[in-house]
């Protein structure tokens, strides 16, 4: 099967637009409930007044950064996990620039912005690799795979 033209696909038209977004002031506790409901490892991270990305949280998040630590999931705050800046891409920018961003931050997730900085969707290690020639997908896997 010929693979799809990465010149001239965009973010927005590979991504997943309907990502949901845990709030800063939800508990930790509620986000492992949520990543359990939707059967994902990851969602992002939300200002509970706007839908501005602040971070990324994982189910590795969980476990290391709260449970790990002996801290309660019911009063650590997602917000509280969001730190740093989160690697992401601009809904307009190429598949290309998708494949660039993940293999650099060794991610296997990329929040979707929009020009006003609105979350509008995710792109996944498989999006991007739908999109790619099978070595460039290779070179993906290989530079998540072996990243710290």
């Amino acid at each position: 099967m010929a693979q799809a033209d990465t010149t001239t696909q965009t973010a927005r038209e590979i991504m997943t637009p309907d990502c949901q977004c845990i709030g800063t002031g939800d508990s930790v506790l509620d986000a492992a409930k949520r990543l359990t409901e939707l059967d994902v490892g990851s969602m992002p991270i939300c200002g509970d007044d706007d839908n501005k990305l602040k971070g990324m949280l994982t189910d590795r998040d969980i476990v290391t950064k709260v449970l790990a630590e002996g801290r309660d999931p019911a009063s650590t705050t997602a917000g509280e996990l969001a730190q740093g800046v989160p690697v992401l891409i601009g809904a307009d920018d190429s598949a290309e620039d998708c494949l660039k961003a993940m293999s650099e931050n060794g991610v296997r997730r990329l929040p979707v912005i929009d020009q006003d900085k609105n979350l509008v969707g995710i792109v996944s290690q498989a999006d991007v690799a739908k999109q790619l020639p099978e070595e460039a997908t290779g070179e993906l896997v290989e530079a998540i795979s072996t990243a710290p």
